[in-house]
Formats: structure tokens, C-alpha cells, sequence
């Protein structure tokens, strides 16, 4: 899959977002002016990784029509589950900052529906059953993992930061490892694709020139350079941001570990799209890996 910059930015900065507010909620938030820097850097990640999104779609202008599709669109669930979460903990946040009163009831549920936002968000490439890498329960566990994680690191809890860094770390191992056979297991080949038995290869191009399909389905990376990818991810996203915590709970050893994590989700999430592969690809000679 084409790995657009715009829904990295976007799955990337909201999760961290959402993450931190579900930390904000139960407890970890302050009153007054420290808590409207709290706030302001949640929604600002929020916000500006939602705003990001919009420039994926290919009729931004339409935006507003996704919202009527919640039925049958996580696209569209999670642009309600988003909005109602923010809008709730706009209140939770004007009450910490502007009359010194922690709702704590009104921020357990915030806390909740921000979990269930990064869920939803994770939903939109879990159901693809058309790309196996992603068609796994892993894939809302990995989210939601990197989304406690971003939080749990701005929130300064290192009792909480160091298992959720080591349970992510194993997390993003293990769907690699999984995640490179599924393709093949799914019994995804040209044979399925196109309803032929015997050997089936590609004789011609269907076409001269690329098209969207190409664009935003033929995308390959090496595996040399992704195997070399998953390294520098895995020790930005996890080893090294629990590392520095183990030498101290200093304010500024949290905001180095969280930006070590935050470098490493951004290279993680570029994997995640630029190594899966959608089955319109069999229709162009890519057989199984």
C-alpha cells in the first residue's frame, strides 16, 4: 500500500493524541494553567492528526458526507466517535482548567470513549479482509498499545511506561512475524484471483500507463531495506524509550523517551502501510510472497 504522509501523520499524531487523554481522564491531569498545557498539546495532536486525514481523501470537500455513513463505514465511526470524544473532554478540560474541578466521572468516560476512538480508527484496515497483513486482531492491539504508550510517556508515569513500552515492543515483533506469511496462508494467488486452474502467469499489462490502482495498491518495499526499517522501528518506538527511563523519572528523561517513541511510530506506521499488500496486486503478476 502507498504509505501517504497525510495518514501516517494522521494514525500516528491522533493515536498519541486520544492516548494521552485517556491518561488526562482517570486522574493525571492538573488545574489550572498546567492543565491547559495538558489539554492544548492532547488536542493539538488530536485535532491536527484528524485535520491531516483530510487531505488523503480524494474529495475533501465531501468530508462531511462520511459522517453519514456510520452504518457500514469505520471511516465513518470513527469521525463521530472522535468528534464526541473531544467534545467531551472539552468539558472535562474546562472544568480542570477554568474552575479547578477534576470531573473524575466525566474524565473515566472520556478516558474510555478515547480508547475506543483509537479502536475504531484501528478498525478501518483491521476488516480489510483484501490485505491480510492487516486483517488481524493484532492490528487494534498494536494501535492501541502505541496510543497508551505516547500516553502513559506524557502523563510521567513511568510505572506504567516501561510495561506498556516492553508489552508494544513485543507487540510489533510479533505482528511482523506473523503478518509475513498471512498473505500466502490466506491462499491468496493468481489461480483465486482470476478463477483459472493450471499455471497461471501474466501474459500483458492490462495497461500501458499507471492508474490508482498502482498508485495506491503497487507500492514495494525491499526487504532488505524494511528489514533494516523494523530494526531502527523497533528500537525508537520501544527499546530505547525504556532505556532512558531506566536511568530516572526526571521530566526531561520522559519528554526524550517520548520523542524517541514518537520518531519510532512515525517509521513503524510507514511500515505498516508500505509492506502490505492488497490482492489487487495478483491481477499484475505479484504472486505470493
Amino acid at each position: 500500500m502507498h504509505p501517504a504522509p497525510s495518514v501516517i501523520i494522521f494514525t500516528v499524531l491522533s493515536g498519541a493524541g486520544f492516548g494521552y487523554l485517556a491518561f488526562l481522564g482517570p486522574g493525571f491531569a492538573t488545574t489550572g494553567w498546567p492543565a491547559f498545557w495538558q489539554f492544548a498539546l492532547a488536542f493539538a495532536m488530536a485535532a491536527g492528526g484528524l485535520i491531516s486525514s483530510i487531505f488523503h481523501l480524494g474529495n475533501p470537500q465531501r468530508g462531511l458526507l462520511a459522517f453519514t455513513q456510520w452504518r457500514t463505514s469505520w471511516l465513518s465511526r470513527e469521525g463521530w466517535a472522535a468528534v464526541t470524544t473531544l467534545l467531551v473532554m472539552a468539558l472535562f478540560a474546562i472544568a480542570a482548567i477554568f474552575f479547578g474541578r477534576v470531573l473524575l466521572p466525566l474524565g473515566i468516560i472520556g478516558a474510555a470513549m478515547s480508547v475506543a476512538t483509537v479502536f475504531v480508527t484501528s478498525m478501518i484496515y483491521a476488516q480489510m479482509k483484501t490485505v491480510p497483513r492487516w486483517n488481524s486482531p493484532l492490528t487494534p492491539a498494536y494501535f492501541i498499545a502505541c496510543a497508551l504508550t505516547a500516553g502513559a510517556l506524557l502523563s510521567g508515569s513511568w510505572a506504567l511506561s516501561i510495561p506498556l513500552l516492553v508489552a508494544l515492543g513485543l507487540l510489533q515483533a510479533v505482528g511482523w512475524l506473523t503478518g509475513d506469511g498471512r498473505f500466502a496462508k490466506r491462499g491468496h494467488d493468481m489461480n483465486s484471483a482470476t478463477g483459472l486452474s493450471g499455471r497461471v502467469r501474466l501474459f500483458e499489462s492490462p495497461h500501458s500507463g499507471s492508474n490508482y490502482l498502482l498508485r495506491e495498491f503497487g507500492f514495494q518495499v525491499a526487504r532488505r531495506h524494511a528489514a533494516k526499517l523494523r530494526l531502527i522501528g523497533i528500537g525508537l518506538i520501544a527499546v530505547l524509550p525504556a532505556i532512558v527511563l531506566l536511568f530516572g523519572r526526571h521530566p526531561a528523561l520522559f519528554g526524550l523517551a517520548f520523542a524517541l517513541h514518537l520518531a519510532g511510530a512515525f517509521v513503524s506506521r510507514w511500515l505498516f502501510f508500505a509492506e502490505a499488500r492488497h490482492v489487487v496486486q495478483l491481477y499484475y503478476g505479484r504472486q505470493a510472497a
